[in-house]
């Protein structure tokens, strides 16, 4: 697939990313949904990631407390990655903080990733202690000063995301991304208006959790016992559990089956419908812990589902609710 433009930025990416979450090393609140990856292990799944044709990585300050951002800058150095020929978003965590934090911590963030960019900074969620507007205006000071390239946010409802593209526009920034769940199983961007608004403003859309913490890729399906094998944490989040399995049955057959099509798996098949479902406003970044999951996930990128294919799926994941 072509690359598309992050929003009306300047930024091309591949429409499938690695989030990196799973990178945290098992550090603060974000790690403890994940087993640890040691450096080895991170940077064979950022070799695997690479070598399939994903460009780009998202991280957090939040994810690990900086160690996702550490570990992979460490992983891209050690397999020869020239800075700026792969493209960094991280995000600042605002939880009790005010905007102030944003440029006092930003050092921190470069250092964490050093040598290589930030091309997108996002602010992670809605809930820090300063207006839209005066965080918005200071992620547009680093801009100006040449810190990061473009400016994202992060769970951010259609009218939090309309007030932050009013506020930068006004600094002659656009809002690159609005990083927001969205999947077969959550498709609430269609309903609570970020989809419309999204696509008005130019503002892409990252996808996170595209695969629903792993549902969709039909590994509890197979085996049922594999439930038991994840956090607690990450089964009360992603809604793992027997009833959600059952009635996801129906969908992650059809998955296969689309998929099979096309020499490629279930959640393969579930990211390029993802991906092309709503055009170029909707980009995603699945998370891996194997180079085998990076590897497959790149994999999406090389198909298209056809028409029917893509309406067999979305009546099924409609039917869902």
């Amino acid at each position: 697939m072509m690359k598309r433009r992050l929003g009306t930025s300047q930024i091309e990416i591949t429409p499938i990313g690695l989030g990196t979450w799973q990178f945290s090393q098992g550090k603060g609140l974000a790690g403890s949904f994940w087993k640890s990856l040691d450096q080895d292990a991170t940077h064979a799944v950022v070799k695997a990631a690479l070598a399939g044709g994903i460009d780009w990585f998202d991280t957090a300050e939040f994810y690990g407390r900086g160690n996702s951002e550490r570990s992979l800058s460490a992983a891209l150095a050690s397999l020869r990655v020239a800075p700026g020929s792969v493209g960094i978003a991280t995000k600042w965590w605002p939880l009790m903080r005010t905007s102030r934090s944003i440029p006092a911590t930003i050092g921190e963030r470069l250092a964490c990733l050093s040598p290589y960019p930030i091309d997108l900074f996002q602010v992670h969620q809605p809930y820090g202690l300063s207006s839209v507007a005066k965080e918005m205006n200071a992620m547009a000071d680093l801009v100006d000063a040449g810190k990061v390239r473009a400016v994202g946010v992060s769970n951010f409802s259609a009218s939090a995301m309309e007030e932050a593209h009013a506020v930068l526009a006004r600094r002659g920034i656009p809002l690159a991304s609005n990083q927001v769940r969205i999947s077969l199983l959550d498709r609430s961007v269609e309903r609570n208006g970020l989809l419309g608004a999204a696509r008005r403003l130019g503002v892409t859309l990252i996808a996170y959790s595209p695969l629903a913490q792993g549902i969709l890729t039909g590994r509890f399906h197979e085996d049922p016992g594999a439930v038991a094998t994840v956090s607690r944490v990450r089964r009360l989040s992603g809604s793992i559990r027997p009833r959600t399995i059952e009635r996801t049955a129906p969908l992650v057959a059809e998955l296969k089956k689309a998929g099979a099509a096309h020499g490629a798996t279930a959640s393969q098949a579930a990211l390029n419908w993802l991906i092309s479902r709503w055009g170029d406003a909707v980009v995603a970044i699945p998370g891996a812990s194997k180079p085998s999951q990076a590897a497959e996930a790149a994999g999406a990128m090389g198909f298209e589902l056809t028409p029917a294919e893509l309406d067999s799926i979305d009546a099924l994941s409609r039917s869902i609710g």
